[in-house]
């Protein structure tokens, strides 16, 4: 793999919520892994120099991480964007200070513009209110701020999914930028294994996911192809030697269907359609 752009850092597998739907199979029995906070600053340098413009932390839920502000503050001094995907339940003093800063910004997941009906998606009784609250405070505070519009009706649970109402909710609230995409079959979104038919066919095109247990990853959501773990050899090491696309002969991976790009937009999550960016 060559000309790495973007990497998401998931350091946390501990979330608040436990989303019926969640790639990353998060909640609040989740750890920190095996990732100790001098392996995530190493990780962020090793990014820098591999020529990244960007990094997102991700989880679980990344601002549970103790040691966020640290790895944000090591991001930017390597000269990264920042963005930080929180489901935005619960953001304390030092964290909106660190949110503040220049280079930073943050995104959000958003279900329904009913508390009933959020809630029930997130698996957690107020997560609406907090989540909306936080979104109008991030606003106020001119954070730089993206939401997405997950459609998880095919959840049988929670009834006709109001995703354009949730949508436009936030258009009304200020959001400068608000996307909408599908459920992905992947952790509790799936019905079966994985499969790579869920995947946009680029993966490993010029970004890298790492989890808290070391894994690296082609994308963050082909978590089953494995392309070794920083706890046993350097990211450049392992980049280095691999592939620029999914591994079809690995027996662990299947590879990636052909199809439109998914590169982050904005340094952000993973969402079709999206072309890659200079």
């Amino acid at each position: 793999m060559t000309d790495l752009r973007f990497a998401w850092l998931e350091i946390t597998g501990k979330c608040q919520l436990s989303c019926t739907h969640c790639y990353a199979d998060s909640g609040p029995r989740g750890t920190e892994g095996a990732m100790s906070p001098p392996d995530w600053l190493r990780v962020v340098d090793h990014v820098a120099e591999l020529g990244a413009h960007s990094v997102q932390f991700i989880g679980g839920e990344p601002t549970l991480h103790p040691d966020l502000p640290e790895f944000v503050d090591r991001a930017l001094g390597a000269g990264l964007a920042v963005e930080v995907f929180s489901n935005l339940v619960h953001i304390g003093p030092r964290l909106w200070d660190t949110f503040s800063r220049p280079g930073v910004r943050l995104a959000t997941s958003y279900y329904s513009d009913t508390a009933s009906q959020h809630d029930g998606i997130t698996r957690r009784r107020g997560s609406h209110a907090r989540t909306r609250a936080n979104i109008a405070e991030a606003l106020h505070r001119d954070i730089p701020l993206r939401a997405g519009v997950i459609d998880v009706s095919t959840s049988d649970h929670i009834g006709r999914q109001r995703t354009r109402s949730a949508r436009d909710e936030l258009v009304q609230l200020g959001v400068p930028h608000v996307g909408v995409d599908n459920l992905r079959g992947i952790g509790r979104g799936a019905n079966a294994s994985p499969a790579a038919d869920q995947l946009c066919g680029r993966c490993g095109h010029g970004a890298v996911a790492i989890s808290s247990s070391g894994e690296v990853w082609p994308c963050v959501f082909a978590r089953w192809i494995s392309l070794g773990n920083i706890l046993d050899t350097a990211l450049p090491t392992i980049l280095s030697a691999a592939p620029s696309t999914a591994p079809s002969t690995a027996p662990s991976a299947a590879r990636a269907v052909t199809g439109p790009s998914c590169w982050p937009q904005g340094g952000g999550s993973c969402a079709p359609n999206d072309p890659p960016r200079a």
